[in-house]
């Protein structure tokens, strides 16, 4: 692939991006997510010890709102809210900056909040969609490619909605078995670019979005149209198109390198599987 041609499809990439965030489809999505909580880190780790293949958590009534209800007889999991009070002139250790008619923290209680797996109803609205269909024969050759940079790839039966992941300390990538072909291609193309780019890497949101950039110039390079999957992806983990544009520009060099690499590797299984 040229210079000019990853040029134009990063530049698809970007248009795509604020096509869908002035779309019904993203404000219904945002809407949705509205709904759900930021859990503080101590609640998470509750959410995760009492179910560990929990993906979307909200309440009773946050459910229902949403349309879904939860199911008779499912087992709640339990987190902790803080219960608050307004703050009273009789509040005499309160801080000099708290001022009466102010809420004040005194204390938490449990209270039981339920993952979507638990419930039925209407489905969330969702950005991305995963991809269908066969893929043009270039997945065995992806994995020769994690083979050559010292990885294993593994298709597994992924709890939580995960595609795939990448283990670097395993030197292992897995690719969730029950996805088409052509998604599977996409989040293979993804989790290679993690590989590639992220064993020491700080932000999780700039690291998806550079990986899910690498796959979408991967896949279109391959005849695979990703937009369905990759446009959502990379805004969602963004915050925002303008956030999504800003990003992709300034890791422009590195996601073309890396497509580059994967690109030029399969260029070259595919010339040895010839010569064979």
């Amino acid at each position: 692939m040229t210079s000019s041609r990853k040029d134009e499809v990063l530049t698809s990439l970007t248009d795509g991006i604020a096509a869908l965030t002035t779309s019904e489809r993203w404000q219904d999505w945002l809407q949705a997510q509205s709904r759900f909580h930021r859990y503080s880190f101590n609640n998470v780790i509750l959410i995760h010890l009492q179910d560990p293949d929990a993906t979307r958590v909200a309440g009773f009534h946050t459910w229902k709102s949403l349309g879904r209800s939860v199911r008779k007889g499912e087992h709640a999991i339990w987190i902790l809210a803080p219960m608050t009070r307004k703050v009273t002139s009789d509040d005499t250790d309160q801080a000099e900056e708290t001022k009466p008619g102010a809420r004040l923290l005194f204390g938490f209680k449990p209270v039981p909040v339920f993952d979507i797996r638990q419930t039925d109803g209407e489905p969330l609205p969702e950005v991305c969609s995963r991809l269908q269909g066969d893929e043009p024969g270039v997945y065995t050759q992806l994995i020769a490619v994690a083979h050559s940079i010292g990885y294993t790839v593994e298709e597994d039966y992924l709890t939580g909605g995960t595609n795939g992941d990448c283990s670097f300390t395993d030197r292992r990538i897995r690719v969730e078995a029950r996805n088409d072909a052509r998604q599977q291609v996409k989040t293979l193309a993804h989790e290679l670019a993690h590989a590639m780019l992220h064993e020491e890497f700080e932000s999780r949101s700039l690291a998806e979005l550079e990986a899910e950039s690498v796959a979408f110039i991967v896949c279109s390079n391959l005849g695979i149209d990703s937009s369905d999957y990759s446009f959502g992806y990379v805004t969602s983990w963004a915050g925002g198109a303008h956030e999504a544009i800003a990003k992709i520009k300034a890791s422009g060099s590195r996601i073309q390198q890396a497509a580059d690499r994967i690109l030029g590797s399969l260029d070259s299984t595919e010339t040895e599987a010839r010569a064979a």
